[in-house]
């Protein structure tokens, strides 16, 4: 199993599980035929099958594509990092950062995608002969980019700064920030958490989880340091229940603006 280290933006190294290579394909696969389906029926409805005539070019493009297109970048952006077939596969994708990708990153993502899209959306058009050869080439082009990468990604992972990694294992941290508070009669200790981000944040609770099944509070420590120094803390609490108590905090105070 391969073991990617990002850096975080506290200079601190997360260990995560690259997701394996036929994950990702079947993954690939999965949302590939869910857009088939879309494809195939959409075709069915507006035009009894695929024999496009030039007519209809326009509709194609203005009624099908669109949604074919945009079906990564929603999917990714709404269900953290995950399409249908990620989220069967448990894999996501997460920045080089730590945290979840931004909205710019998703975008890119999905904008590198084009070499892909366009084989198919030709092959749409025309099917036989240099259709079927380009399609083909297509998925060739994202293999051998996917290969020789140190980190095995795709060319948009590449220009978004983004990772495909595994997200059921010892190494992993959890998809979301939120942590159930009691807020009965809860009392904040650290209200200037509010100063970070929400990737602080995150950063923030994949150290403490992974340093928790690791048994290694080094980082623990290193990163409650910066994060004192940022927000000019000073407290006596050790380093794993200073953060756990800002996640906290962070998560009151959030839930009540």
């Amino acid at each position: 199993m391969s073991i990617i280290q990002i850096s975080t933006p506290f200079n601190i190294d997360i260990e995560f599980e690259q997701a394996e290579f036929h994950k990702r394909l079947l993954a690939y696969i999965i949302d590939f035929v869910i857009l088939f389906m879309y494809m195939f029926a959409m075709f069915t409805l507006l035009f009894d099958g695929f024999d496009v005539d030039i007519s209809e070019f326009y509709a194609t493009l203005a009624l099908i594509i669109p949604p074919m297109l945009l079906y990564t970048l929603l999917t990714e952006l709404f269900f953290n990092g995950q399409t249908i077939g990620k989220k069967i596969l448990r894999i996501k994708v997460v920045s080089l950062d730590g945290g979840e990708p931004t909205l710019g990153q998703y975008l890119l993502r999905a904008f590198f995608r084009f070499y892909e899209w366009g084989a198919i959306i030709f092959w749409i058009f025309f099917r036989e002969g240099v259709g079927t050869l380009i399609f083909m080439l297509g998925g060739v082009v994202c293999i051998i980019v996917i290969a020789v990468t140190a980190r095995s990604q795709r060319l948009g992972d590449l220009a978004a700064g983004t990772v495909v990694v595994n997200t059921r294992t010892k190494l992993t941290i959890d998809d979301t920030i939120f942590m159930n508070i009691n807020t009965s009669d809860y009392k904040v200790m650290f209200p200037s958490v509010m100063r970070l981000s929400d990737r602080d944040i995150n950063t923030i609770k994949g150290v403490v989880s992974q340093a928790a099944k690791s048994r290694n509070y080094d980082m623990c420590n290193r990163v409650a340091m910066k994060v004192k120094d940022v927000l000019k803390i000073n407290t006596n609490m050790y380093p794993d229940q200073f953060l756990e108590k800002l996640l906290e905090d962070y998560n009151y105070l959030a839930t009540k603006e």
